[in-house]
């Protein structure tokens, strides 16, 4: 039995590493395709009289892909450090960790007072 794990454990740890570099890959794909559909965007609404109002959706739109792709990198550090984490990968985890979910945190926070003001704005128009 004992055997057997040892056998697995090379396995487990070569496919956590490729599945968290793919999860980062994935990441970074959803980042840019965000940002490319951000920057034509916000070229479109430069010839719209309500300027402001389409940017903030642009923003909307963009800070959504972001959250998404903090979580994405989120769990890429979490499968780095799955298999045989060391007291240091652990702290490091523990403060990337921390830092993506405060700023997790605060994007959905403006995101949600953004969506809320312009839904009063289109309330009163």
């Amino acid at each position: 039995m004992r055997e057997q794990e040892n056998n697995f454990k090379p396995v487990a740890e070569l496919i956590t590493l490729h599945l968290s570099s793919f999860v980062e890959i994935l990441a970074a794909v959803v980042i840019a395709i965000a940002l490319i559909k951000f920057m034509i965007r916000y070229v479109a609404n430069l010839r719209h009289p309500h300027f402001e109002q389409g940017n903030q959706n642009v923003r909307i739109q963009f800070g959504s892909s972001l959250t998404i792709a903090l979580e994405l990198l989120l769990a890429a550090d979490i499968l780095a450090t799955a298999i045989a984490p060391t007291w240091s990968d652990i702290g490091k985890l523990a403060a990337i960790a921390t830092l993506r979910t405060a700023l997790n945190y605060f994007l959905e926070r403006e995101l949600r007072e953004t969506k809320t003001a312009n839904h009063t704005i289109q309330k009163d128009e």
